[in-house]
């Protein structure tokens, strides 16, 4: 498989390699929901597909970093 994939938003070279840095950046976008899964997919010279799998192996390794708590539901949203 070619090393160099077609990058829709970059109309200037065309090509992304993908390197390690790219692709720890838009696993953080995606974690952070800062980017969505098109736009990391050509951050970093993938497919949606092998964004998809990266993305879930990022997930396996990380915990997720808030915390849900108890009472959120029974606040009400019209009351002072």
């Amino acid at each position: 498989m070619n090393a160099l994939k077609k990058n829709l938003k970059d109309n200037t070279t065309g090509y992304v390699k993908t390197t390690p840095e790219n692709v720890a950046e838009a696993n953080e976008a995606l974690f952070r929901a800062t980017m969505n899964l098109p736009a990391a997919a050509a951050h970093c010279g993938m497919t949606h597909k092998e964004m998809k799998m990266t993305f879930l192996e990022y997930l396996k390794y990380h915990a997720p970093d808030f915390e849900i708590t108890e009472d959120t539901a029974s606040l009400s949203r019209w009351e002072e």
